[in-house]
């Protein structure tokens, strides 16, 4: 079994202190920071150990999304060297991040999980939506796989 990723990215911390590459270091640091932030929330919520490795892809999506977001804001208003920072710090953050599925992929697992499931209309969507969440964490642009459920179960 691979190591999991909050060891990744702790090891990948220090091997980033010892090559002095502060770009990598610093969104490193942000990407411990979330995970312990999200810890304590799920202590609070008397979920023992923590959050767990497909919780953490969700976050590291999250933050991939702010990052591109942030990225064209600072394109628009004339501030490419900010842009090429947040664009660094997404191939940071994917690193860490499964390869995306492509259309066929995210195609192929919603008849999958659809025929698991016998959904068969709309009102079954958010079952079928909640599988792929959980089963295809980080590898799936859950924008597009929600079109393709939709399109799916209404025909």
């Amino acid at each position: 079994m691979s190591e999991p990723l909050r060891d990744q990215i702790s090891t990948a911390m220090k091997q980033a202190m010892r090559d002095k590459d502060s770009v990598s270091l610093s969104t490193l640091r942000l990407m411990s920071a979330a995970i312990k932030d999200r810890d304590i929330a799920a202590r609070a919520a008397d979920r023992c150990g923590g959050i767990d490795d497909i919780e953490i892809l969700g976050m590291l999506t999250k933050m991939v999304k702010q990052r591109e977001e942030s990225a064209k804001t600072y394109d628009d208003n004339g501030r490419p060297e900010l842009a090429e920072r947040e664009r660094e710090e997404i191939v940071v953050v994917r690193t860490f991040m499964p390869k995306p599925m492509n259309d066929a992929e995210i195609e192929a697992a919603v008849n999958k999980i659809v025929e698991s499931t016998g959904a068969t209309c709309l009102k079954d969507m958010g079952k079928v939506m909640g599988q792929l969440k959980s089963g295809y964490a980080g590898r799936l642009d859950m924008g597009k796989a929600g079109a393709v459920v939709k399109r799916h179960l209404c025909s």
